[in-house]
């Protein structure tokens, strides 16, 4: 047996202030115990592109939580309207842009039925529901006696107890950190008895914008199909059809069993294992036919090694010093966040707000939230998982955002934002005027370097930065009343929730395009190639930031900031300009007293109350730069900013819980506290605060 520290070092441990045991003591110190499901969260097992929320049985028997991964996606047929067969048949809206008709995806009323399959479809699928079948009984939660359930964070292991009938059953639950598989051990002599068994249900996909808690239809029957396609004493697949989809699910267990099904009217099968009193089950899903299915005891072992490496490297705050409620509150956000982010959020594709625990925007990806979900792997130090999705997720939409640019007249890549794995971004008007997003690689190129400052890092993210500076200083306009570059309008700012013809350089946008350019500019310098003159044009002659009354507003010429309860809620983006994005590298500096004077209006007179919970985080990153740690933690903790018992961020009003982009922008907020930043490095925690950091880099 290795020593722990020697343990740690092994895994790359990036400093010894914190010991493997310590780590794991913290970790532990917050796993989450329950002993009634929940009716909005399941607590999950999952590797980041597949995920399995369970209820208090540890399957899936009375909340039909999700079985969501990456690749699970379902079209519904094409409409049959004439003229609106096919997605080329989608020809979208034009807008007078500076002088020019330019084309976007919006849906258009003369298309409204092709507009809105492409709205809709594809959504992300829920593979299948796992759960207890008790004999044939009809049994509710209520029939269960002493029911207990831990999620061990450092494991990955969901443990669940509960008697029925004078009998215990005990569950473990588990992931395979590799593949698309759940392991599931059982152990109760009801098993024998045939009392109770597992069963596999398969729903229909829907079509709701949101489908939460649960993902699917159970009513539909006759609209999809399941087939057994083959069965054994230890081993079934089955095969489900939705429309033009399909996919397989294949079990493996330890003990001679049977699969029969489906029951009638439903897409319902039962494994039973008569005279066995204990069951290890591995269940596997593919799109194509399952080649292999892990055991359980490989699985079991896999998942104990991943977590305990996962902990073990990377980053590491450690609060449990400090004796007070907000300390301890915190270190259970930071500690829950991370275990969520890996199983949610570490995939080959960006995540869609709600990970995999439910569908929100029907399971697809919103590539203005790409920075929320991905830059904790890297301020984390968890570059591997950074690197499942980044670059690759933009350099595989590449071409199609070319095209999207070129067909309205700019040059470069103009990225989309509510996505699918195509890169195809679904018709709406925000969704083709927001540019916020179009940065986004800058930042995390730039971070990933600051890391890992290789001629490899510099390589793989060049294309994309290029790409993506060209068509930010092709869609600035040139206004030559000012002799300066305006971005808009049309265009929607970060707040969503201003008029797109009137909304002319938004305060957030103009500071975010000036460090885009400026961190292109400086990627071709470090690669000793000549930097385009129009980016230098553009960056050195950008509209300035909009100021009114000594306050940085949402966007140039906005009537009433202040006064008007229509632009004061929603993101206030202005905080962003110092506290997301760094002090400006190029141009004139920002002015202290207006940074000042626009935190504190936003503190007195936003609308927090109706937010998104990730402006909490990005208020505090503006509180650490001005220096006002103690309100860091407060908006770190505000009232509205709430994480429930497992660790989810609540949606609150606006979204479906949870919503992830939260525990993200928590933890980018944290790391800014513990690691610092350019001048001024970390950490900046309350005074008096004993706190232990490990492995952070200074942010930008």
């Amino acid at each position: 047996m290795l020593p722990s520290g020697l343990l740690c070092l092994l895994f790359g441990s990036v400093a010894s202030a914190t010991s493997c045991a310590q780590r794991r003591n913290v970790v532990r110190a917050f796993n989450v115990r329950r002993n009634v499901s929940s009716s909005t969260t399941p607590l999950q097992v999952g590797n980041g592109n597949f995920a399995f929320g369970v209820d208090v049985t540890g399957l899936q028997t009375f909340n039909p939580f999700g079985t969501l991964s990456t690749w699970g996606w379902h079209n519904f047929s094409l409409p049959t309207t004439p003229g609106q067969t096919s997605v080329d048949d989608f020809t979208g809206l034009d807008w007078w842009t500076h002088g020019r008709l330019v084309n976007y995806d919006q849906p258009n009323p003369a298309e409204n039925d092709i507009s809105n399959w492409l709205i809709q479809n594809p959504q992300r699928v829920n593979l299948a529901n796992i759960g207890f079948s008790f004999g044939g009984a009809k049994v509710s939660e209520a029939d269960l006696e002493q029911t207990a359930q831990v999620l061990d964070l450092y494991s990955g292991k969901i443990t669940s107890t509960f008697f029925y009938k004078g009998s215990l059953v005990e569950v473990e639950t588990w992931a395979d950190p590799s593949s698309d598989a759940v392991g599931i051990s059982v152990k109760s002599d009801l098993l024998s008895s045939g009392s109770l068994g597992v069963f596999f249900d398969f729903p229909y996909s829907d079509v709701n914008k949101f489908d939460a808690p649960f993902v699917g239809v159970w009513n539909a029957t006759d609209q999809h199909s399941t087939v057994l396609t083959h069965t054994g004493d230890n081993e079934a697949t089955i095969q489900h059809t939705m429309d033009s989809n399909s996919y397989i699910m294949s079990a493996k267990w330890s003990r001679k069993g049977t699969v029969a099904g489906p029951s009638s009217g439903t897409h319902r099968y039962v494994l039973t294992t008569p005279g066995s009193n204990s069951l290890d089950l591995t269940v596997a899903f593919s799109p194509d036919q399952q080649t292999s299915v892990p055991t359980y005891n490989d699985l079991t072992t896999a998942s104990q090694t991943w977590w305990r490496t996962f902990w073990n490297t990377g980053a590491f705050i450690d609060l449990t010093a400090v004796k007070t409620a907000n300390a301890t509150e915190l270190q259970r956000r930071i500690i829950l966040s991370q275990y969520l982010l890996a199983v949610n959020s570490a995939s080959s594709n960006p995540p869609q707000e709600s990970g995999l625990v439910n569908n929100g925007w029907y399971g697809k990806f919103h590539l203005e939230m790409v920075l929320w979900h991905t830059l904790p792997f890297a301020r984390w130090n968890q570059f591997p998982l950074l690197s499942r999705s980044q670059p690759s997720t933009y350099a595989r939409f590449l071409p199609s955002s070319l095209d999207r640019a070129a067909a309205q007249g700019y040059r470069g890549a103009r990225w989309g934002k509510m996505t699918d794995p195509t890169g195809r971004s679904a018709p709406g008007e925000i969704n083709s005027l927001l540019i916020w997003q179009q940065p986004h690689p800058m930042y995390l190129a730039e971070t990933e370097y600051r890391s890992r400052p290789t001629a490899d890092t510099l390589a793989k993210w060049d294309a994309v930065l290029t790409a993506t500076a060209d068509f930010m200083a092709s869609f600035a306009w040139h206004n030559v009343s000012t002799n300066r570059y305006d971005l808009g309008p049309p265009l929607y700012p970060v707040s969503e929730n201003t008029p797109p013809n009137s909304t002319i350089n938004p305060a957030f946008e103009l500071a975010y395009w000036r460090f885009g350019l400026d961190v292109a500019a400086r990627w071709k310098t470090r690669l000793n190639q000549p930097v385009p003159q129009d980016w230098l044009t553009v960056r050195d002659n950008l509209a300035p930031l909009p100021v009114q009354n000594g306050t940085y507003v949402t966007y140039e010429g906005i009537p009433g900031m202040w006064t008007d309860p229509a632009t004061t809620n929603d993101h206030p983006a202005m905080a962003g300009i110092y506290g997301l994005l760094p002090p400006p590298a190029s141009g004139p500096p920002l002015n202290t007293t207006v940074l000042l004077a626009t935190a504190d209006r936003i503190r007195d007179t936003w609308a927090l109350q109706d937010s998104y919970g990730w402006d909490f985080s990005m208020l505090a990153m503006n509180a650490l730069r001005l220096g006002e740690v103690d309100r860091a933690v407060e908006y770190l903790l505000h009232p509205i900013f709430q994480f429930d018992d497992a660790g989810y961020a609540v949606g609150g009003s606006r979204v479906p819980t949870p919503y992830f982009p939260n525990s993200a922008s928590l933890l980018i907020a944290m790391a800014m506290m513990a690691g610092g930043w350019d001048g001024a490095p970390g950490p900046h925690f309350p005074a008096g605060w004993e706190v232990e950091v490990e492995g952070f880099v200074p942010g930008l």
